[in-house]
């Protein structure tokens, strides 16, 4: 078993961790609160479920392919439970593959059936969530800590930002996270980013972010 003394600092996963939760339990609500054929509000709403649960994707196969793999190598007495965060994940695939199918037509149509559905299988998928994030949070990061190096925990957030819209959306992505963030957790994510980045955000991103956070929230 090999332990690394100097192991990551694992506070944004923790960050991100909060933004999924938020948005999976606000979702199930603000679907069902799309009248029947009211197909723009349809499109805001599962707009922004389709780039979550983008955003959960890639999320996951960061974890995948980057985590699990170092962490079964390295803490081998906790084999079990590394597997059955890899199960949650399969667990969860179910939810959001029909989340996939469901929301499309949704949009189109903004029918009374397929609303109901979606937000069923959203709040489904949001319980499931909730309890691989807390397992997650509660057993995986401390070994994280002890046997993944920084630099090995770096490539995860690099990954992550790979995955940030591009243009305006990705304003809306930063506004996001900010919302559950810290002051502090504000300032080191910001810092983590290119400087040609945080420049757009101090200039356009709380504009960005309140107009699409009062359509979505607000209808």
């Amino acid at each position: 078993m090999t332990t690394i003394t100097a192991g990551a600092d694992t506070w944004d996963m923790l960050l991100v961790h909060r933004v999924f939760r938020r948005d999976f339990r606000m979702l199930p609500a603000l679907v069902r609160g799309v009248a029947e054929g009211d197909t723009a509000r349809a499109e805001i709403v599962g707009f922004h479920l389709e780039h979550l649960g983008n955003g959960l994707h890639h999320h996951h196969t960061a974890e995948d392919e980057l985590l699990w793999p170092l962490l079964l190598a390295r803490a081998t007495p906790h084999t079990d439970l590394i597997n059955r965060m890899e199960a949650q994940h399969h667990r969860l695939h179910e939810p959001l593959t029909r989340i996939t199918e469901i929301n499309p037509r949704w949009r189109r149509t903004a029918a009374v059936r397929d609303r109901d559905e979606l937000a069923d299988v959203i709040a489904q998928a949001s319980v499931a969530l909730d309890e691989h994030l807390g397992d997650e949070e509660q057993e995986i990061l401390p070994l994280a800590a002890a046997h993944v190096s920084q630099a090995e925990w770096d490539k995860l957030g690099e990954r992550g930002r790979e995955s940030i819209p591009k243009g305006k959306l990705a304003l809306v992505f930063l506004g996001s996270i900010f919302e559950e963030a810290t002051p502090a957790e504000k300032a080191r994510f910001l810092h983590d980013l290119p400087a040609p980045a945080r420049v757009v955000w101090r200039l356009f991103g709380d504009r960005a972010w309140g107009s699409y956070r009062d359509k979505l929230r607000q209808g």
